[in-house]
């Protein structure tokens, strides 16, 4: 068993399809194991996604996940972090595969509805960042 964590971004939030994104991820056969809704402060943003400071989209990534409210999620199943990977699609949602999330409803590179993480390591950073151990189910 994996844990990954997943995020509806602001534009998935903003287009109603919080529950689609978690649905897809339940059918593959994910488990929700945290989930709520929050509005990342620019603080919070910029920490979460400290790895990428030096790259020149961190302001431009770190305002937009400011601009709403997103859905933070932890999820458990079997190859957790890659089925999640695969589902969201391509970060260019022009280059995605059709049927991901980021092909059907993503409209850009940035406004891309949604983050999975890329390795244990990440998630074992990420899960934590946004969710307590109370939070989390355990099994």
């Amino acid at each position: 068993m994996e844990r990954t964590l997943s995020i509806v971004k602001p534009d998935g939030v903003r287009k109603n399809i919080v529950g689609e994104v978690i649905g897809r991820f339940e059918k593959a056969g994910l488990q929700v194991i945290a989930l709520k809704m929050a509005h990342l402060s620019k603080a919070e943003a910029e920490g979460f996604y400290a790895v990428h400071s030096k790259r020149p989209f961190f302001g431009s990534l770190t305002e937009f996940m400011c601009s709403g409210p997103v859905v933070l999620m932890a999820l458990e199943g079997p190859d957790a972090i890659k089925k999640v990977r695969d589902m969201m699609g391509a970060t260019d949602p022009a280059k995605a595969a059709q049927g991901t999330i980021r092909k059907d409803f993503a409209d850009s590179i940035e406004s891309n509805i949604v983050h999975g993480s890329d390795a244990p390591e990440t998630a074992g950073f990420e899960i934590p960042y946004f969710f307590s151990a109370l939070e989390t189910m355990r099994r």
